[in-house]
């Protein structure tokens, strides 16, 4: 299996990108793993819900050339139902699911003939709605809100407990 993540914004705390190494290394015993970010806007102080919806759709131009040509192609990406990708965007109102769950989904995808999973992680505002709409699926791993760059690192680890999962290996509970 090929995974993509595709992220808004820069991660810069050394402690993150540290813990993102190590399950990115972890990861590479089951799955290709690439990890793509794309410039985050500024957000202004006090801006208004017109800026704030200008500011996702900058971010969702740059992640749509990504998810693009994540295939090498100039074309639109195929995904969905009946391809062999799939995208999943990480959103607060999207499906939750147990680590068991998780993995149990990605493996039904994996049965159906899905080769590709393409995450993708918007910024400190959320996804646009261009991006929402490709979605295969919406999954949440919380109510609350969190930040984007520490999203990263739970994804990777929830992605790493899959593959655990799935294989019968040992993991934490």
């Amino acid at each position: 299996m090929k995974i993509d993540i595709v992220a808004v914004g820069k991660v810069k705390e050394k402690f993150f990108r540290d813990a993102i190494s190590e399950y990115s290394k972890r990861l590479g015993a089951y799955t290709t793993l690439k990890i793509t970010e794309v410039e985050d806007e500024k957000i202004p102080e006090n801006a208004s819900d017109v800026q704030n919806e200008q500011i996702k759709a900058k971010e969702a131009e740059r992640l749509m050339r990504v998810i693009n040509h994540t295939k090498n192609t100039n074309e639109a990406i195929a995904h969905g139902p009946g391809t062999d990708t799939m995208i999943i965007t990480l959103e607060i109102n999207g499906k939750g699911y147990t680590s068991e769950g998780f993995a149990e989904q990605i493996a039904d995808l994996t049965n159906h003939g899905v080769s590709h999973l393409i995450f993708v992680i918007g910024g400190s505002l959320g996804l646009h709605e261009t991006i929402t709409s490709l979605s295969d699926l919406k999954l949440s791993f919380s109510q609350m809100t969190f930040p984007h760059q520490l999203m990263r690192v739970v994804l990777l680890e929830q992605i790493y407990r899959a593959f655990r999962i799935n294989r019968g290996e040992p993991y934490h509970k």
